[in-house]
């Protein structure tokens, strides 16, 4: 009979053991969620970087109300509304570098139009035209993730491909609470911790996968304490105070970048609108509830603490609410322009090399289109 001779340490638990393989406590989440704006530390915070912080999120809610509008108007066949979580989808953006990549949900689009991406192409899927509408190598950003956490693990394996190739990538993969009750998310934060790849997990918590309360995800104390038992560091963030939001971030970016490992961030939000235009939120939430996150709504928040700090003035509104109409103005005339759209454009970039079957249905369509035609 072969001797078994183990290969690793002795588990905590057996006899000979001396200490846990790893020391829990620095990993553990910061014991109340991280805030800014209501703390003396935002007196030392920069300027000019509070006034950028608060333009992005007037913007960003513009942003939002025209995008609600357009799919009123059939514009858009569908919106996931980030209203109310406008500080998260700011910082985000803000947090990212040039070389980095960002992996958003379907409701990160403001996120991705912070990275630089045209709202029409930033929209494209939610418009019914295409997969996606932007070129992802060129703007480091993946396609918009329809499927639940399915983003994950694609940003643990860019990741850590980059860094084996020498590349100073961090990925930033963004979801809701409702995708870390996915598999994905569990096995994308398990390879992470175990490649101690460059990846933030951003979970914008907002109460609700849809109709489903947090109490009925999950048992845990908080999101972020999911990171414990992968062997990463949790943080737990207020997602409506946009400043601690992108402190938090920006920490756990250059944590990553600087080879100490991924981070689960938690940012604690609400979604003010519905789950999206075809959605009625009112038969899962009540009115209360809803008027209580009003008054934390990010944008309030933010301008309140700006105009009593007096580096807020109506001059320097007024300037960012132009900016704002600039965008929607932009937003309606893009997209009040019909697409010219080439069915056959449906078969491009998804195999490099096509399957039979896909090919078969190429032949079909191009033939029905032929056909379509000569009549």
């Amino acid at each position: 009979m072969l001797e078994h001779r183990p290969t690793s340490p002795v588990p905590g638990w057996l006899p000979g053991a001396t200490a846990p393989r790893t020391d829990p406590a620095p990993l553990l989440p910061d014991p109340s969620p991280v805030r800014m704006l209501d703390t003396d530390e935002l007196k030392d915070q920069d300027p000019a970087l509070l006034l950028d912080l608060y333009r992005r999120l007037v913007v960003g809610r513009r942003y939002n109300q025209q995008a609600t509008t357009l799919t009123k108007q059939g514009r858009l066949a569908v919106y996931p509304s980030s209203t109310g979580q406008e500080a998260c989808e700011v910082a985000a953006a803000m947090v990212l570098r040039p070389g980095d990549w960002l992996f958003p949900s379907y409701r990160d689009t403001l996120a991705v139009v912070g990275r630089g991406v045209d709202p029409l192409e930033a929209l494209t899927l939610l418009r019914g035209n295409a997969h996606t509408g932007y070129d992802p190598r060129a703007t480091r950003t993946a396609p918009l993730c329809t499927p639940l956490a399915t983003q994950a693990p694609h940003a643990v394996g860019l990741a850590h491909a980059a860094r084996l190739a020498g590349d100073p990538v961090v990925a930033l993969a963004m979801m809701g609470d409702g995708g870390t009750s996915e598999g994905d998310f569990h096995e994308a934060l398990n390879f992470a911790a175990v490649l101690n790849a460059p990846v933030v997990f951003l979970v914008q918590n907002n109460g609700y996968a849809i109709s489903v309360p947090l109490t009925q995800q999950s048992a845990a104390p908080t999101l972020a304490h999911k990171a414990v038992g992968y062997g990463m560091r949790g943080r737990l963030v207020d997602g409506n105070d946009v400043v601690a939001v992108h402190q938090v971030l920006a920490e756990a970016m250059e944590q990553a970048r600087t080879g100490g490992g991924p981070t689960l961030v938690e940012a604690l939000t609400y979604r003010l609108d519905a789950h999206t235009n075809a959605d009625d939120a009112t038969r899962y939430r009540g009115s209360d509830e809803v008027a209580a996150w009003q008054e934390h709504d990010p944008l309030l928040l933010m301008e309140r603490r700006l105009r009593a700090m007096d580096l807020l003035d109506d001059a320097t509104a007024a300037e960012a609410s132009e900016a704002a109409e600039t965008l929607a103005a932009r937003m309606r005339a893009e997209f009040h322009a019909e697409p010219v759209l080439d069915p056959m454009s449906l078969f491009q970039h998804v195999y490099a090399h096509p399957t039979p079957q896909l090919l078969e249905q190429q032949h079909q369509l191009a033939a029905e289109l032929a056909a379509e035609a000569d009549r």
